[in-house]
């Protein structure tokens, strides 16, 4: 009885224990001075296979708040006891007080599996606030920079993207922000991805609109914490100039893992090496030849150390003229770089050019990979064997061009005669164009009489009768009908062919025709009407797909599963608001 009461009490704990969803949020404090960063933990943890959020993290009014940062991180573990899956998804914000007192911050809302959670609304008591010069300050506006990097935790000369987005409240703002600097540092190197602004989204944090000003790739070549310094702009009006600044953020710089060649330099992503030689002729000794050292592929490609060509009594090697093909990728910069080495052989016979060992570490296998060196072999020839193997053909064309380069040959001159004919005019030719005009003239009068009468005819036919306000109006609603189940396979089409910049323009398309179903011209105001007419969630989960898709419009790394995600929410949302 008592084995029986035990196996009772593991089953029914195990039945309390899956499918159980906990959501909180909390402060790192409950009492703030004005400096102070206010720091908010929101963990959603989801015990169960069975268990998928729906929406993303809907946050409270933050608009007493400055929000100077934000991130996020998913953990994933099996429990051992009740071998339940379990996975954490983990967001932080930092905050930036507005004034003193006790604020209350509200509850965040999600969605699992068709069931709204939310968490618990707590207040933070804020003793003093101390005034800091910033451009809120400075314009009547507030508009500020902010610089977010979603990866933080990256080996040492490894690329993590980062993100510079312009906040303010009046959208005239955004035009004024000009002169981005990107940051410079000694244990960073830092190259543009894209410096042209985006298109605004009314629907920022805090009530506030925002813009995306500038995207980078960020190399720490140190390994520790490292700090990418902040990004300044300039924001300038008639009466003046004035400077922002951006926030700062903190890399998590891992030491790359031991074991690694002694060759190697600091070669992060994954390259290939070729060598090969550019000079079209035979090979001649003492003749320069071009040699050409090629290194492809993505990761930290300007800015690693190239294999250099390894000096032989056999040659003579010059230091090389570097050229580079290099454009942003999506683990690092991607291309070719060109080492053009000048080489002048110093024997006949076979020579051997054989560049230094390379190595470079692969982020994606967690290991280094060993290219080894890389070898071109030429047969170089003395002159007089360069002579000898030349064919009659050959030896007559360099007797002509030495002829004609050295002799001076008086030059021929031709004369082309024209017989001219004497000009005369065809009246046949005129009166035949005159008898085609006139026909065209009387087809075309022909043709207005007959379209005249036609609309006649239409107009004594007897009118239809007109129906009440609400079927006129259900009338125009049905012809302004867009059958969303074409849109929606014509963007999984998009999906599977990696055509994203038509799947985001067709999106913008479709939520354009849906707005024009409700007679609503803007998404702000199509967002209030589905307030009233679908309810506060639709809304809300309204503004955030679209500021999701924003997000992944502009993102420079695009992959296939978070475009898949997105076209799942957009299927769901829309079928739902297009009904």
């Amino acid at each position: 009885m008592q084995h029986k009461l035990i196996y009772i009490l593991f089953l029914f704990a195990s039945v309390i224990s899956y499918g159980q969803v906990n959501l909180f949020m909390e402060s790192d404090k409950s009492e703030y001075n004005g400096k102070d960063i206010v720091n908010l933990t929101i963990v959603l943890e989801l015990n169960g296979i069975d268990l998928e959020p729906q929406t993303r993290f809907q946050l409270p009014d933050l608009s007493k708040f400055n929000i100077i940062g934000s991130g996020s991180m998913t953990n994933t573990l099996i429990d051992p006891a009740t071998n339940t899956l379990i996975t954490q998804k983990i967001s932080r914000i930092a905050l930036e007080p507005k004034k003193k007192g006790k604020i209350k911050i509200g509850s965040v809302l999600v969605t699992v599996n068709n069931k709204i959670y939310k968490t618990e609304p707590f207040d933070v008591n804020i003793k003093e606030i101390i005034e800091k010069r910033s451009l809120a300050s400075n314009l009547a506006n507030e508009i500020y920079l902010n610089m977010e990097i979603e990866d933080r935790e990256v080996y040492q000369d490894q690329a993590t993207v980062a993100v510079l987005r312009v906040y303010s409240k009046n959208m005239d703002n955004f035009r004024k922000v000009k002169d981005v600097r990107l940051p410079r540092q000694d244990n960073l190197n830092v190259h543009p991805v894209n410096l042209n602004k985006s298109e605004i989204d009314p629907s920022g944090a805090g009530n506030m609109a925002s813009q995306v000003v500038a995207v980078f790739m960020v190399f720490p070549n140190e390994s520790g914490y490292v700090d990418v310094p902040s990004v300044s702009a300039s924001v300038s009006s008639y009466s003046n100039k004035n400077k922002i600044v951006s926030n700062k953020v903190k890399l998590n710089v891992k030491k790359l893992p031991e074991g690694s060649p002694e060759y190697f330099k600091n070669a992060v992503g994954n390259f290939n090496v070729n060598v090969y030689n550019a000079s079209k002729n035979k090979i001649e000794v003492d003749k320069p030849i071009n040699v050409i050292v090629k290194v492809s592929g993505e990761g930290n490609l300007p800015d690693m150390h190239l294999p250099k060509i390894i000096s032989s009594p056999d040659y003579e090697v010059f230091t090389p003229k570097i050229t580079s093909k290099v454009a942003p990728g999506t683990t690092g910069m991607k291309g070719e770089i060109l080492a053009n080495y000048v080489i002048i052989p110093k024997k006949a016979g076979a020579i051997s050019i054989q560049t230094e060992q390379f190595a470079f570490f692969d982020p994606a296998s967690h290991e280094y990979i060993d290219l080894g060196k890389k070898t071109l072999a030429l047969n170089a020839f003395s002159h007089d064997q360069i002579l000898e193997s030349r064919t009659t053909v050959e030896k007559v064309n360099e007797y002509t061009n030495t002829l004609l380069e050295t002799v001076n040959t008086p030059v021929l001159k031709t004369t082309t005669f024209k017989v001219k004919e004497k000009s005369k005019f065809h009246w046949n030719i005129l009166l035949t164009n005159i008898s085609i005009l006139i026909g065209l003239f009387i087809m075309y009068l022909l043709f207005k009489t007959w379209q005249k009468k036609r609309t006649l005819v239409k107009e004594t036919a007897s009118p239809k009768p007109l129906g009440s306000v609400a079927e006129t109006e259900k009338q125009i609603r049905e012809t302004l009908k867009t059958d969303i189940n074409d849109y929606f396979s014509y963007l999984e089409n998009l999906k599977d062919n990696g055509d994203y910049q038509k799947f985001f323009d067709t999106l913008e398309e479709m939520d354009m025709d849906v707005r024009k179903q409700y007679f609503q011209s803007s998404s702000q105001e199509f967002r209030v009407f589905l307030e009233s007419y679908k309810g506060l969630s639709v809304a809300e989960e309204y503004r955030n797909l679209l500021q999701r898709i924003q997000m992944e419009k502009y993102s420079p790394l695009k992959s296939s599963e978070g475009i898949e995600e997105l076209l799942k929410a957009v299927v769901n949302l829309y079928s739902r608001i297009s009904k």
